[in-house]
């Protein structure tokens, strides 16, 4: 679980609309970086690594937008891989 008032936080503190809303105009830059800062909140390596992923490589882009997408629809809250 991320720290209290980190920017995960802050992020997950929005209205479910709202994040729908970012996820399909910038989902496709916002769940890499998630990961990352995520990364540093936790020190999961592999939240690490899948942001790097989603962040550098295109195919990777694609697939995280859609799964975060999915996830924030389904749960309110970006779940696969960013814990």
């Amino acid at each position: 679980m991320a720290k209290k008032g980190g920017i995960t936080s802050a992020y997950e503190a929005l209205p479910k609309l709202a994040k729908i809303i970012i996820q399909i105009i910038f989902g496709v830059i916002v769940g890499g970086i998630y990961r990352i800062i995520r990364f540093f909140e936790t020190g999961h390596i592999i939240t690490l690594v899948i942001g790097l992923l989603a962040t550098f490589t295109g195919i990777g882009n694609i697939i995280i937008w859609i799964v975060d997408l999915i996830t924030e629809i389904l749960f309110d809250r970006i779940t696969i891989f960013s814990e």
